[in-house]
C-alpha cells in the first residue's frame, strides 16, 4: 500500500489527504493480510506526515489446536508519523535522529509505504492463541488426527489409580 505523498510533503503543517484503503496485501515475510477495508488520513507535520488509519482486516493464521490455517479478523488503528529521508525541494539526503530510529521512513521517491506498520499492527492484534471456533477439538496427542473430523482409534490413558481419592473429591466439589 504504497502513497506518493510528494506534493503534500510540499504543502504547509496541516494540510491533509484522505484515501480510502481496499486492496490486497502480502507483506515480505509471507504474512497474508486479505482485504484490508477502512480509512487513512495523512497530515502535514514540521517533520514529515502523520498518518491515522483505521483498518478492518483479515489475517491468515494458524489454529493453535489443530494447525488450520484460517482467516481471523483484525481492527487496528494506526497512528505513526513517517519521516522524510530526502529534502523534498533540494533533494540532498536527511540524517533521522538517533531517537527518531525504528520510526517509520518516506523513501527517496517520496513514497509512503503502509504495508510494514499495518503487518505490525496487525500482529500485535492478534490473540496469543487463535482458534479456528471456539470449540475447536485439536489434535490427538496420540496418533496427531485432527479430531475435528472425527474421531481417532486411539485409547485414552487411564488416571493413576492412586489418583482415585482426589479424582472423586474434585466431582464431589463440582457436582
Amino acid at each position: 500500500m504504497h502513497y506518493n505523498v510528494a506534493r503534500l510533503l510540499k504543502e504547509p503543517v496541516g494540510s491533509t489527504r484522505t484515501y480510502g484503503i481496499s486492496e490486497s496485501v502480502h507483506a515480505d515475510d509471507g504474512d497474508a493480510f486479505i482485504f484490508p477495508q477502512g480509512q487513512l488520513s495523512l497530515m502535514r507535520t514540521d517533520k514529515g506526515v502523520w498518518v491515522e488509519a483505521k483498518v478492518v482486516m483479515k489475517v491468515l493464521v494458524s489454529c493453535s489446536r489443530c494447525l488450520k490455517i484460517f482467516p481471523y479478523p483484525v481492527n487496528v488503528v494506526i497512528q505513526e508519523e513517517y519521516l522524510p529521508t530526502v529534502d523534498i525541494n533540494t533533494g540532498q539526503s536527511l540524517h533521522v535522529p538517533e531517537r527518531e530510529e525504528g520510526s517509520f521512513t518516506i523513501d527517496q521517491r517520496h513514497i509512503l509505504d503502509l504495508t510494514e506498520a499495518l503487518r505490525q499492527y496487525a500482529i500485535t492484534n492478534q490473540p496469543m492463541k487463535p482458534l479456528c471456533y471456539q470449540d475447536c477439538l485439536g489434535l490427538c496427542h496420540i496418533c496427531g488426527a485432527d479430531r475435528n473430523s472425527g474421531s481417532c482409534s486411539c485409547e485414552e490413558e487411564t488416571a493413576d489409580p492412586r489418583w482415585a481419592t482426589l479424582l472423586k473429591l474434585k466431582e464431589h466439589s463440582i457436582g
